[in-house]
């Protein structure tokens, strides 16, 4: 049994794995941080792993939260290679853990050329190829940081609480939309770059996702965390 916590800029996310299944996940802000130790009281893991994005100050509360379990936990970081993963990254190790995790959670959903994206405080959109080459991808803000970046940067927007509009007739319908046609649109051309490859397929996840993917027009799949997905896989020896 593994407890693996992908900790990310806005929620602590975990799950209980054993078996090759989940036997429980769940979330908490960081500003709740105490309460993810209550959360995992009841398990007793061999091992603890942990995918941080969120910086120095979450990682040492996490293990604050956790220290009975102190030497179970392992941070995990981006490497050349895991299993049929490779990371074509220019220097590997820099390439963020959860991008890395998620190629890895999504190379055990499908060995065919793929566009991973994880739309959370920023989206990611990375494409692995049939061989399971990371082949790179991109960065940039996520819809709720699109939004919040207009009403700090700009002297007359507001923090737009709009609705999505094909013609949008007033200011916060009309921030929504381009936030939400921006993200479409950058995930679109990004898998255009592989829609001709046998059985080519994006996979969308990410605390954003839900809201994202009406507004795509390629096929999608959805899938809950990638990022825990992908820690499984890594700790896939020590899952019994």
């Amino acid at each position: 049994m593994i407890v693996c916590i992908d900790s990310g800029n806005t929620r602590i996310k975990w799950g209980v794995h054993a078996a090759g299944r989940w036997l429980a996940q769940g979330a908490v802000l960081h500003a709740e941080l105490a309460d993810l130790a209550g959360q995992l009281r009841h398990w007793q893991p061999k091992s603890v792993l942990l995918a941080n994005v969120a910086g120095p100050t979450v990682a040492a509360g996490i293990h604050q939260a956790l220290r009975v379990w102190k030497p179970l936990i392992s941070e995990v970081k981006a490497g050349a290679a895991y299993g049929d993963v490779s990371n074509g990254y220019e220097n590997p190790e820099r390439l963020g853990v959860d991008r890395w995790c998620a190629l890895l959670g999504a190379r055990g959903l499908t060995a065919k050329p793929c566009l991973v994206v994880m739309a959370g405080t920023a989206t990611t959109i990375d494409t692995l190829d049939g061989t399971g080459r990371f082949l790179g991808g991109l960065i940039l803000p996520g819809v709720d940081l699109m939004r919040r970046s207009l009403a700090s940067d700009t002297a007359a927007l507001p923090l737009a609480q709009g609705q999505h509009a094909t013609y949008p007739r007033n200011t916060d319908d009309a921030i929504v939309s381009g936030c939400l046609e921006a993200q479409a649109g950058a995930i679109e051309r990004a898998y255009a770059r592989i829609v001709n490859e046998p059985e080519a397929s994006c996979l969308l996840s990410g605390g954003a996702a839900q809201m994202l993917a009406p507004h795509l027009r390629i096929p999608y799949q959805l899938v809950d965390n990638l990022v825990l997905d992908g820690l499984a896989r890594l700790g896939a020896t020590q899952d019994g």
